[in-house]
């Protein structure tokens, strides 16, 4: 290996499964990332001592529509993409794979959700595009109201004992008493016992983790996943004023964060940054993984500069007095609602 940036491993929660404490994730393969530019991608994450590969079943919208939200059904594309890769490189067995199940993929009433019908038939249609026998982290991707957990997690059950899942998790399940429900479920029934929680935190959204999943994560073991740790890309320190905004890509999601405590949260993470040598979006990151419970966050990147930019994250220890300054610029608690 050219450097070991993410040789070190984490638990994800009381599970056996020993994972970088930065996983790669994958919602841009063919979308805005080719397939040359994904396997570059994956191979750089992998040389850096990365083994923590996050998708869902969902990724990868078809090109032929017009936009990624009329993309329905979805087709699979980043799977796909991960699977050839695996086999071409003959990696598997050094990947911790996780991918997700919950949104439409195929006409009909059983074409989405969490019923037995919808995760039968897509598992396998999982397994096929990502070339492998096992899934070591299976998902439910968000809540179905319109199935009981006791349902879905049965299901699961029975993919863990043919051996075709290890592990299953729950995404977005944090509001409400859902992840509660779910964690806890496998003490009143015959269901596997629930291995993680993914969920967006980051310095500018952090009171659904650290007011209710936190609490819940300690008590049941759960290991935590986090996506958007960077806000967007508002944390990479691309945008340091409203008007850096105008134009951006992705700005309505943006927007959302272009008040005076999110720029004073960016000029906090420059200040560390200077004093560190790295990137702002090192920072970001490196104060997610010194949170209580947070095993590893998900972060994607369209090119090896942007790679490069966040894997120095997992070297960086921020001291006590670096973490204060963060907490104290951070809109923790806020009353600004995200969309």
């Amino acid at each position: 290996m050219r450097d070991a940036a993410l040789a070190g491993r984490r638990p994800l929660g009381w599970t056996e499964l020993s994972v970088s404490p930065i996983a790669f994730g994958t919602m841009q393969f063919g979308w805005s990332v080719t397939d040359v530019g994904a396997f570059d991608l994956l191979d750089r994450y992998v040389e850096a001592g990365g083994n923590f590969v996050d998708t869902a079943d969902m990724y990868g919208p078809d090109q032929t529509r017009r936009s990624w939200l009329a993309a329905r059904p979805h087709v699979g594309l980043s799977e796909d993409v991960i699977g050839r890769w695996m086999a071409e490189r003959g990696c598997r067995d050094d990947i911790v794979l996780a991918t997700k199940v919950r949104a439409r993929m195929w006409d009909g009433d059983d074409g989405e959700g969490l019923s037995r019908t919808h995760i039968e038939r897509a598992v396998e249609a999982s397994l096929r595009r990502l070339r492998t026998d096992r899934i070591d982290l299976y998902q439910a991707h968000w809540p179905d109201g319109d199935t009981p957990i006791e349902e879905s997690l049965g299901v699961f059950g029975e993919l863990v004992a043919a051996g075709k899942v290890r592990y299953v998790g729950t995404s977005n399940y944090g509001l409400d008493d859902e992840l509660a429900r779910a964690a806890g479920a496998w003490k009143r029934g015959d269901v596997p016992r629930l291995a993680s929680e993914q969920l967006r935190y980051n310095l500018m959204h952090r009171d659904e983790y650290e007011e209710s999943v936190r609490d819940i994560a300690r008590e049941h073991e759960l290991g935590i996943t986090c996506y958007s740790p960077l806000a967007s890309g508002f944390l990479s320190g691309k945008y340091r004023s409203a008007d850096d905004l105008r134009g951006a890509a992705r700005g309505r999601y943006l927007a959302q964060y272009a008040v005076d405590r999110g720029f004073a949260v960016v000029d906090a993470l420059w200040r560390l940054a200077r004093l560190r040598g790295v990137s702002p979006a090192a920072i970001a990151l490196a104060w997610l993984l010194a949170q209580e419970g947070v095993t590893a966050p998900i972060v994607g990147a369209n090119s090896i500069e942007q790679l490069e930019a966040w894997l120095p994250a997992a070297t960086v220890s921020l001291q006590p007095e670096e973490l204060a300054l963060l907490d104290r610029a951070s809109w923790a608690h806020s009353e600004i609602e995200f969309s």
